[in-house]
């Protein structure tokens, strides 16, 4: 049995568990229903209750940050898909698919996805593709000022808050991690999933071929008497 995490993210933020959208939640719901014994993990299912989470000086609630989330339990979870991916399945009432010749070769994959999923290093050091959506300032506006909440969004808060904590995470995540790919948002949906799908089948092919390998090049050392 072999594994492999993915990890999505993107420029997208919060109030009051509201979410700008950058497509990030579409692209990985698409990409577990395409991606057979696949499970999904969404950052956005661990937020701290709301009187708990701290207040800046603007008045805003600060949801933008790790301290807003349950990453204790996020990483539990985490830990238990990869303790057993079947046992995560089942209980999850997902049907494992047989798509390799033997149970050694199968490939299970979890995808995570969230809008600070690289900023938390324990859980950005388990991921072997990391996949990073982005829409410019300007579309990532409009698309909030088009949606009706319920409360509104205060005055000047995408300004005064929401885009520099993107911009300070963006950051965070340029400096301290390597080996994303970053997504054009703008580009169709469809577009997208299916270049994103591409690259992780071709690494659950890569997995399943390394088993081969290894079993090739331990023949030859029996055939040529190298052990």
């Amino acid at each position: 049995m072999k594994t492999l995490l993915v990890g999505v993210g993107g420029n997208v933020h919060y109030f009051s568990l509201r979410m700008t959208n950058g497509g990030k939640s579409t692209l990985s719901m698409s990409l577990h229903q395409q991606i057979p014994n696949s499970c999904l993990i969404a950052q956005d299912s661990y937020f701290k209750d709301d009187s708990v989470v701290p207040v800046d000086s603007n008045g805003f609630k600060q949801y933008d940050t790790l301290d807003a989330l349950h990453m204790d339990t996020m990483m539990c979870e985490v830990a238990s898909w990869r303790r057993d991916p079947l046992s995560f399945m089942r209980q999850r009432a997902l049907n494992p698919e047989h798509t390799a010749s033997s149970a050694d070769e199968e490939v299970y994959v979890l995808i995570v996805e969230g809008f600070l999923i690289f900023n938390h290093r324990p859980l950005n050091e388990l991921f072997y593709k990391r996949y990073f959506m982005e829409i410019p300032y300007d579309v990532c506006k409009t698309r909030r000022s088009s949606r009706v909440y319920t409360p509104p969004d205060p005055p000047g808060y995408f300004d005064g808050h929401v885009w520099p904590m993107y911009l300070k995470a963006r950051q965070e995540i340029e400096s301290m991690v390597s080996g994303i790919v970053f997504l054009d948002g703008l580009k169709p949906k469809e577009e997208l999933l299916a270049a994103v799908c591409k690259d992780v089948c071709q690494e659950i092919e890569r997995l399943r071929d390394g088993d081969y390998c290894s079993h090739a090049r331990n023949v030859r050392k029996v055939l040529f008497g190298l052990v």
